[in-house]
């Protein structure tokens, strides 16, 4: 490569595949090849596009696709403040649930379907992903975006009141103060959860939850902030908020229902409890 060319588009899908891979901090070399294989482009509209930066709005010089392949947030829906995610992100999310071939899928907020089209990538052969967006604009972009891909169905609902199917994973990109009980109880067995949880006004948490014999538990990855989810992110909800150091020490989560807050309770809403101490504490 001469000083004054530049890397075809195809060499830098596959770098910043590499780098999702990486940021995934997982060994699925599947996931390096989903990113690969799914062309943001495709999902974020004609550009020039906008970049989010801190709040800020900047206009790539061009449409040239290249400016899409760093770890930026991309607008989609300026007036609501709706954006493709940042990718470093969500490679890491991706990588902490594992999506495997023939599971099913919950994804609850679509934005226009990119990385719903990873999801479904992972989840191949055998497995389904139901993308579930409440935004009819979005969801109408994320049905014709996705036209191809006939393992996923796009649902424009609102997910906290909608009935989810039994499923292996749910994939939120949306923040919660709280996940509704509906999502907890259809995950099988083993089933995962990710989801942003706004923890408090200030703190911000990625937390993996997995479905156990009994209750959940619980880890908190990373910090993350997303556009409140509609239906979800009512503080009024919250008996007992965590201050930061409390949300990070979340270890399990449980059903008010079939468990009754204890003296481990950091967080308790009107359905769901959270607990620092593990399931068999």
């Amino acid at each position: 490569m001469t000083a004054d060319s530049r890397a075809s588009l195809d060499d830098i899908r596959a770098f910043h595949a590499k780098m999702m891979a990486a940021a995934s901090n997982s060994a699925d070399e599947r996931l390096e090849q989903a990113f690969r294989r799914v062309p943001r482009e495709a999902f974020m509209g004609p550009g020039p596009w906008q970049i989010v930066l801190k709040g800020r709005y900047l206009e790539t010089p061009s449409s040239d696709p290249a400016f899409l392949y760093q770890n930026v947030l991309v607008s989609l829906d300026k007036s609501k403040g709706i954006n493709n995610g940042e990718p470093f992100l969500h490679a890491a999310f991706l990588g902490a649930v594992a999506p495997q071939p023939g599971e099913t899928v919950v994804q609850i907020g679509t934005g226009t379907g990119y990385y719903t089209a990873i999801l479904s990538t992972l989840v191949t052969p055998g497995g389904h992903v139901h993308a579930i967006e409440i935004d009819e604009a979005l969801a109408g972009r994320t049905r014709d975006n996705l036209a191809s891909y006939k393992d996923v169905s796009v649902i424009c609902a609102d997910a906290t009141s909608f009935e989810l199917p039994d499923t292996d994973l749910i994939y939120v990109s949306a923040g919660v103060v709280a996940p509704p009980k509906s999502w907890l109880q259809a995950l099988r067995p083993g089933g995962r959860l990710i989801v942003p949880w706004q923890a408090n006004e200030k703190v911000g948490l990625a937390v993996l939850i997995t479905r156990e014999d009994i209750g959940f538990s619980a880890r908190a990855l990373m910090p993350a902030y997303f556009i409140p989810c509609i239906g979800a992110s009512d503080p009024a909800r919250s008996i007992r908020i965590p201050n930061g150091g409390e949300a990070r020490s979340i270890q399990s989560i449980w059903l008010t229902e079939q468990r009754a807050p204890d003296e481990t309770a950091i967080a308790i809403y009107r359905d769901v409890w959270f607990s620092n101490a593990g399931i068999g504490a």
